[in-house]
């Protein structure tokens, strides 16, 4: 299997500021997405604010746009990122490839590193966060709580620096182990640690303060490396991307 030409990825509708990061030889691609980038529409009114500017297909959960010549090109997605968090999040150009890749997700074998800033210090420098979370749907929403739970999250933490000034941020590598919603963000919050800008978990006087002193009104959440093996053809194959971190989090952290 061979990935399609550069008329394929040349042609790809990308949303607003969504650009490609890695692709590899079988059309496994890792895309980077800005902040308020959807990861697929959720009906036709929000095709432009998504990570493809093509109608979406929820049952094949791919996406599809006319080929040059008659024909449709799909584009398989593979995993998904909250809308409010930035940074990578892998597709695929062979259907194939997306139901392996997605494989490796289900078994706890893709390593995904996240940066965040946060308000506060960690008490340590390191350490391993576990919880049990409560995961909901309300109205149509999403929502977890670190409490009351059975569903065992663990996510690995590292302080990447500490700011001095006032409010007291940190920015912080994020490392999970498991892959329940808003996991991270729950687990920030939990431990005194809310991210800045989070509207859900955070700490909305804080946020509040922050956007008042001219910092960006984002969620300072963003999705920064990826790495896994997988197998295909009777090979197996390594992957990797990297996006790089927002300007943003320097300038404020």
């Amino acid at each position: 299997m061979s990935a399609p030409g550069d008329g394929y990825w040349s042609g790809v509708p990308l949303g607003a500021g969504v650009s490609r990061v890695a692709v590899d030889a079988n059309g496994l691609a890792a895309l980077n997405k800005p902040e308020g980038v959807l990861s697929h529409p959720n009906g036709p009114r929000d095709v432009a604010r998504s990570l493809l500017t093509a109608p979406y297909d929820g049952e094949a959960e791919c996406f599809e746009w006319p080929a040059p010549g008659g024909g449709v090109h799909r584009l398989w997605l593979i995993n998904r990122l909250d809308s409010a968090t930035s940074g990578l999040i892998l597709a695929a150009s062979d259907g194939a490839v997306a139901r392996e890749v997605r494989s490796q997700f289900q078994r706890r074998r893709v390593r995904k590193t996240y940066e965040a800033l946060v308000f506060g210090v960690p008490r340590k420098p390191s350490e391993t966060w576990k919880d049990l979370l409560n995961v909901r749907k309300m109205a149509g929403h999403i929502r977890t709580a670190a409490g009351g739970g059975s569903l065992p999250a663990e996510s690995r933490v590292t302080l990447v620096r500490a700011g001095t000034g006032e409010p007291r941020l940190s920015l912080i590598r994020l490392e999970p182990q498991t892959g329940r919603s808003h996991q991270l963000r729950v687990q920030c919050a939990k431990r005194s640690l809310p991210i800045v800008g989070d509207r859900t978990y955070g700490d909305f006087a804080a946020n509040r303060a922050f956007t008042r002193a001219g910092g960006p009104k984002r969620m300072f959440l963003h999705s920064r490396s990826v790495a896994f093996e997988y197998d295909l053809g009777g090979a197996r194959h390594s992957f990797a991307a990297e996006a790089p971190l927002p300007a943003e989090f320097d300038r404020h952290g």
